[in-house]
Order: structure tokens, then C-alpha cells, then sequence
């Protein structure tokens, strides 16, 4: 039983008029409607990037929407898709070319359709919608994968008690709700789990950055990079005997031989198969 302590409000679209298909991400896909699509590939065309990396932009646009190409200027069948709930429109490829494009993005009906990239982007109340479908056995039914997805984006807790006491004035229930809990109440004979469903904080995913460059001590200053090979040493070794330098021609050293930088991307973007009938290879 899905409780009614927070009506879902419609969602609104969060994606900027100011999006474009370059900035456009598999997550961030599930912010635009149909209209943003059909705008974002409006004057594409004349950006050689898009059009070099075209099959790149379906996929992405594919992860989060339905697309059908309509190959023939077919009345009834672009009705058929409208009253399915497809957007339609035209698409541009090149200068000559244009494509008709019935799209609808993909319904979230089963937590078998929750993903990391659209976790965050549906009401908490929807993801109770969502459970309330496919439940059966509480919590504990699903699956570790899908219940690691949906705690990517939710805080989640179950309780389990008698139906006469899970509504106890004080008690846990009414303090979730109180604190903007959603709840879905999963019947169990006279006992009643209650999950509770709250959306968290949106915080930035952090990127790592490992920078290693060549020092020649805390205190020396950066004029010592003027220093001959032999005064590179230690300190520690000042009793060894010095090696013989290494002869070497001035042009071989550059900023790649003194700093190495690698970065850990965060949301890296998936190889997926593209619609290659919209693209000539």
C-alpha cells in the first residue's frame, strides 16, 4: 500500500535552454523532454564535430529516449506514433539530408528499468510508484544490484512490525514522514514492512587528480632548477661518490619530462551500439 502523506508533483524539465548536444551526458539525457532533442540538433549540422561524431550523440540520446526513424511521409503512421506518445519531428544531417524522427523517452515502470544514470533524476515518490509494482517480498526481494542503484540516489530504511503498532504516535513512522519520508507499506499476514524513501542531496562527484613533479627540497627555491645534475643529489648521499653526469642535449628536457598528470573521469561515457541507418559511415 502506497501511502498518500506527499502528493507527486509533475516533473519539470531541469535541462537549461542553454543545453546543446555536446554537453549532453547519458545522465544528464534524462533532464530533456522530446522538444529539447529536436531543438538541440537544430543548426547541428553545421557543427563538424557533431556531424564527424553523430552515431556518438544518438547513443547517448537512445539511452534515455525511444527512437524511430519514419522513412516514408505516412500520415497514419506518424498518428499512430503520436497517439503512442512519440514526439514528432525532423532531423538534419547534413545540408541535403534530413531524417523524420518519432521519439518518446523511455518510461521508468519497474525497477528493472532503475539505472545509475537516471536514479537521480525521478521524485521519491515516484520510486515508491515504482516499487509498489513490483513488490512482493519487501525490501530483501530485490535484488543487490538494483537495491545499490537505488540507494545511489535514496536514503532507504525498513522497518518491520505489527500492523496495530507500525502507526504508533511517536514512533518511527511518524517521524520519517515528518522529516519528508516517502513510505510504501508491504502487507506481510499481521505484520507490515514499511520502507521508507527520501532523496539525497545532490553533491559533486569528486574527480582525482595524482600530479607528480621533481622537487629539490622544501626550501630551495625555484632557481635551483638551475643547479648542475651532480647538486640533484640527496642530502643523504653527500658521502657517496658522485656519479658520472649523464650527458644529455638541452632540448630533451620539456614540461613532459618533469610532471605526469593522470585524471580519473567520473562518468565516463559508455560504448554503445549506434543507429547506424542514421549515419553514413
Amino acid at each position: 500500500m502506497r501511502t498518500k502523506q506527499q502528493q507527486e508533483q509533475p516533473t519539470e524539465t531541469k535541462a537549461k535552454k542553454t543545453a546543446t548536444l555536446k554537453t549532453l551526458t547519458k545522465s544528464s539525457v534524462w533532464d530533456v523532454q522530446e522538444n529539447d532533442i529536436f531543438r538541440m540538433w537544430d543548426g547541428a549540422d553545421k557543427d563538424s564535430d557533431i556531424k564527424d561524431n553523430m552515431r556518438h550523440y544518438v547513443d547517448i540520446i537512445r539511452s534515455a529516449f525511444m527512437i524511430e526513424e519514419i522513412k516514408e511521409d505516412n500520415a497514419k503512421l506518424k498518428e499512430a506514433y503520436t497517439k503512442q506518445g512519440y514526439k514528432i519531428g525532423q532531423v538534419k544531417i547534413d545540408e541535403q539530408s534530413k531524417i523524420t524522427w518519432a521519439i518518446k523517452k523511455r518510461p521508468i515502470m519497474r525497477v528493472t528499468d532503475l539505472t545509475y544514470e537516471n536514479i537521480r533524476h525521478i521524485t521519491a515518490a515516484k520510486l515508491i510508484e515504482v516499487l509498489d509494482r513490483n513488490f512482493g517480498g519487501g525490501w530483501d526481494s530485490l535484488s543487490q544490484s538494483i537495491q545499490d542503484i537505488i540507494e545511489s540516489g535514496f536514503d532507504i530504511s525498513t522497518t518491520t512490525l505489527p500492523k496495530d503498532r507500525l502507526h504508533k504516535k511517536g514512533g518511527m513512522y511518524e517521524k520519517k514522514v515528518a522529516d519528508g519520508f516517502e513510505v510504501l507499506e508491504v502487507s506481510k499476514g499481521t505484520w507490515v514492512e514499511a520502507i521508507f524513501a527520501k532523496q539525497k542531496p545532490e553533491m559533486e562527484k569528486p574527480r582525482l587528480k595524482l600530479q607528480t613533479t621533481h622537487t629539490f627540497g622544501d626550501d630551495e627555491e625555484d632557481e635551483d632548477a638551475d643547479l648542475p645534475e651532480d647538486d640533484y643529489r640527496n642530502h643523504d648521499d653527500e658521502d657517496e661518490e658522485p656519479e658520472e653526469p649523464t650527458s644529455f642535449d638541452d632540448e630533451d628536457i620539456n614540461e613532459e619530462n618533469y610532471r605526469t598528470t593522470f585524471e580519473i573521469e567520473t562518468d565516463p561515457d559508455e560504448e554503445a551500439d549506434g543507429l547506424e541507418d542514421y549515419v553514413d559511415e
